[in-house]
Parts: C-alpha cells; structure tokens; sequence
C-alpha cells in the first residue's frame, strides 16, 4: 500500500500467544518489521499509517486444500478466478491439489507445466501438493525437489481415472521416500468394500440398500453409499503405516466424528499424524439437505447433525488440527442441479470464498474466538504446508499477509458477489457472520472491498520453509 515502511494499526489485532487488542503492525518491505501492542504507539512523524478502527486486523488465511483445475480443466476453475475468489475470502496463500488438471501432478515435468500455467494469474500466493499414484514412487523425489510441499494419496476412486487410488502396497513404497524428503502424505481417507480384502480386512459391507437401486435424488441413498466405516478403516491404515514408517500423514477433509478416538490416540502415541475437516462437515447438515440438491454431494459426505456437532468437539480439543475448504468445483452441467442425481453428479464443494465467514458463525455460536479462527485456519494450515516461518501469524519476520474484517457484519452469500468461476455452493442465500475488507498480500493490496485493487502480484511458493 505505500512503498516504504507503514504502520497498520486497529483496536483488535489478532496476535499469537497474545489476548486480541489494540496494536501496530510495523510493514516494511513486504514483511513484518514489528508488532506494538497497546493503543497511541508512538511512531515517526514521516511513517504513513493506516488507521482500521475496530475492524480486525488477522493473519492472511492459508487454505491448504484448494483444487485449482489448471492446466487442462480451466472450464472448471483456473488461477485467475480462484486466487481473485480466494483474495475476496481473506485467504492470502493456498495449496493447490495434484488432480483435476491435466497432465495430473504426479511427475516432475507435471509440475513445471502447472508452474509455467501460473504466470500472471496469481492474486495470492499459491504452492502445490504432488501426487501418490500405483508405480510413481520413483518421482516423488523429483517432485520434491522441484518444489511440492508433500504429496496425496487417494485410497478410493478420486473421480479422476488419471489419478488411480493407491493400494497399501503402493503406500508402502511412497512413503519412505516422502519421509526421507521431509514431505509428508495427504491421503483421502475412504476404504471401499472392493479395496478391504486386498488391504487387510478392516470393512464389513454396510448394512444398506446400494444406491444403484435407490432414488439417485435422495441424499439419504448418497450418504448410506459411502458410510462413515469407510473413513474410519482408512485412518485404522494410516495410523499404523505411519507408526511402521515414520513418514508424517495427514488426513484430508475428515468426516466421520467416529474416528477421533483413534486419531487421538495416535497423538498421544506420539506419531506424526495431523487431520483437518471442512466448513461443509462443521456447519452443514444431514437432515437439512433437499433431495436433488446437488451442490451438497461431496466425498466424504456431509453427515449427521451429531456427527457434525463431534467434529466440532474434536476440533476444539484439538484432535482435529485445522480447518481448510477443498474447494473442488466443476461445470454446472457435471454438477447437475437440473437433473438432482447424486449418482451423476460431481462431488465437490464449492466455497473458497467463504470459508472464513462460514466457520466464523459457527465458531461464535459455539464460544469459540478470533484466535482460535486464526490458529485452525491461518496457522496451522501454514505449518502443514512447511510454510509455518512464513505464513499464517502476525509476528515479526513473517510476510505481511493480512486480512482486515468486521466479525460484526452479516452477509448474504449472493451469486454476484463470487468471485469463483462457477456460482454453484451450497452457501447460496444464507446469511453469514464475517464481511472482508480488506486483504494484503505482502503488504500489497489485493482486495478492497466491493472490488479488486492492484494487479496480480503473487507467485509460485516451491519448497517448504527451512528458515531458522
């Protein structure tokens, strides 16, 4: 915003290992030079300074799981409309998925295609999972050392038959090299019926009626095809190929609140093992979704009120770690609103815009306060990504990625005001707790309320942050 040093001040900053106050950010040459806490801090008389009042002024948000679609699915998403949307929603760093582009990342030369797609498109700064397919254990040493962040797994159809599931042996053979290069595995946590034989066992089939021979517009047919048992083996694995390994795992958009104990006990074991849900898992329900109302199929699926009231449980005791959308959008013709069939339709949730406001009514709701929403979804989401250093705090040294906001104000999740490429979510019409002013990338602004300000200024982030 100025091209020397500047002081950002506000009556509520949100401050690490700090109560929310009245303090000045110190911003110099795209960083935090300093914060000051309390209010009339004294600063040169030549130091421009931009007064926020009582909005409130956060760590920029990291969204660790975001499926940009570009190179080779552009008519989906692409970078330009998701790191604008992701500009509008506070969000000043994500992650990009390694499927849904074509070619999908899963080669080093995969990525470098992704890398040269980005080039002046990017509003936020943006890095990059590889993938884990059957046969490609070979790469991810290439893929790490041209810059990914850690690498994904699916261990169930991901959708996309470019990016096969892996099976246990194929996990096996990934995982040392991923531990050895410091990275670690995301993994889709769901075991199908057909993949429990072959990977020792854990399902029993459910008990329900297969959704083939259900009405394909009924949720409750969705949401029996993929039970929560299916999510529960899947981490039962992983816990114990991390335990065998030693290679960090973390598990991606988790569903069902039955696995927690399990999960909390991998911690308490001491195992490098971290999970994150979603906003559709922890303010979205079972019971309230409409038959034929496609634009809430996701997999997992959305659960129970009880389930969703256990996530919530376990992510304020911290058995959950952080919260990122998976913003996994598509045409509205896969998505198939016209036609209501949760059998044809794409799964994915769009809401990359929204995750703040979403999570933030909910949070309120349930006692929960501005250092909490900055920790699930700015600090933690950066130390997955090894962007902890960097990203993701309001603390000197780090980039001056922020967001300033009114917790106070509702909003009306209005198609017009998307700035993703397709305006299909399930958050159409509510009214949310949470309006965005301004966002910051660097010190530069990148959203300025009802419109965009600058200019595309972020870049590619390769490697994780070894910084001391």
């Amino acid at each position: 915003m100025h091209p020397g040093p500047w002081a950002l001040r506000s009556r509520r900053v949100v401050r690490p290992d700090a109560p929310v106050g009245p303090a000045t950010v110190l911003i110099e040459g795209g960083r935090i030079r300093d914060v000051l806490a309390g209010d009339g801090v004294a600063l040169p008389p030549d130091m421009p300074v931009v007064d926020a009042g009582d909005s409130v002024v956060s760590p920029g948000l990291v969204d660790s799981h975001v499926h940009v679609n570009e190179p080779g699915r552009t008519d989906w998403e692409g970078f330009t409309t998701a790191t604008r949307a992701a500009a509008a929603g506070g969000v000043t760093t994500l992650v990009d998925m390694p499927l849904n582009c074509i070619p999908v990342t899963t080669r080093r030369a995969a990525l470098e295609e992704k890398l040269r797609a980005t080039a002046g498109q990017l509003w936020v700064d943006v890095g990059f999972w590889g993938g884990v397919v059957p046969g490609n254990a070979g790469e991810l040493g290439g893929l790490a050392e041209a810059g990914a962040l850690g690498c994904k797994a699916f261990l169930v159809h991901s959708g996309i038959d470019e990016f096969p599931n892996a099976t246990e042996a194929d996990l096996r053979a990934a995982m040392p090299k991923l531990r050895d290069a410091g990275l670690p595995l995301l993994a889709h946590a769901e075991l199908d019926i057909d993949q429990a034989g072959t990977l020792g066992g854990f399902l029993e089939p459910p008990a329900t009626t297969p959704l083939g021979r259900a009405d394909p517009r009924r949720y409750a047919g969705y949401l029996r095809s993929r039970p929560a048992a299916w999510e529960d083996a899947a981490v039962a694995l992983l816990i114990r190929l991390s335990r065998e390994t030693g290679c960090a795992v973390h598990v991606v958009h988790l569903s069902s609140a039955a696995s927690l104990p399990q999960i909390a006990r991998a911690k308490d074991e001491g195992l490098p093992f971290t999970v994150e849900t979603c906003p559709h898992y922890l303010c979205l329900e079972a019971e309230a979704i409409p038959d034929g109302a496609t634009e809430f199929k996701c997999a997992p699926p959305i659960r129970e009120r009880e389930n969703r009231e256990a996530l919530w449980r376990g992510l304020a005791g911290g058995v959950i770690d952080l919260v990122v959308t998976d913003h996994s959008p598509c045409t509205p013709a896969l998505k198939g609103r016209e036609r209501g069939d949760f059998v044809a339709a794409w799964g994915g949730i769009s809401s990359l815009q929204l995750g703040l406001p979403a999570i933030w009514t909910e949070a309120r709701r349930r006692g929960h306060g501005l250092t909490d929403l900055a920790t699930w979804m700015g600090a933690r989401p950066a130390a997955l990504a090894g962007l902890g250093r960097r990203k993701g705090r309001i603390a000197p040294g780090l980039d001056a990625d922020l967001v300033i906001w009114n917790p106070e104000a509702e909003v009306s999740v209005d198609a017009q005001q998307l700035y993703f490429r397709h305006k299909l979510s399930p958050y159409l019409g509510q009214r949310l707790l949470g309006r965005v002013e301004k966002t910051l990338l660097r010190g530069q602004l990148v959203y300025d309320g009802d419109h965009h300000a600058g200019r595309p200024i972020g870049a590619p982030l390769l490697g994780r942050d070894t910084r001391t």
